[in-house]
């Protein structure tokens, strides 16, 4: 999994690129809560899911916990672009009633 990420008009923008399984996530968590914490000041966060391959139940923990950590920084996030596999996942999880979709 490869984190990129960058600051555009008060917007945290990570972009997840590869497979959020079990394998990769403990290594995309660390870098995303390093990347959240040096941005703090931002206004909101977007995960932008348009090149993640494959994602099963893991990515929702993912998800789960990088939203807990923007709410402890009162930071709105939201995810972006999930194919339609990834979407399927969210959507029967109910995540999309903690973390909406970005427009």
């Amino acid at each position: 999994m490869v984190v990129k990420y960058g600051v555009s008009g008060g917007c945290l923008n990570i972009k997840l690129i590869g497979e959020m399984d079990e394998c990769s996530a403990s290594a995309a968590r660390e870098k995303c809560d390093g990347i959240i914490d040096g941005n703090s000041a931002v206004s909101k966060i977007v995960i932008n899911l348009s090149q993640v391959a494959f994602m099963d139940s893991t990515g929702i923990g993912f998800l789960i916990g990088r939203y807990k950590r923007a709410k402890r920084l009162h930071i709105p996030l939201y995810v972006q672009s999930p194919n339609a596999a990834a979407d399927k996942v969210l959507s029967l999880s109910g995540i999309y009633t903690l973390i909406p979709k970005a427009e």
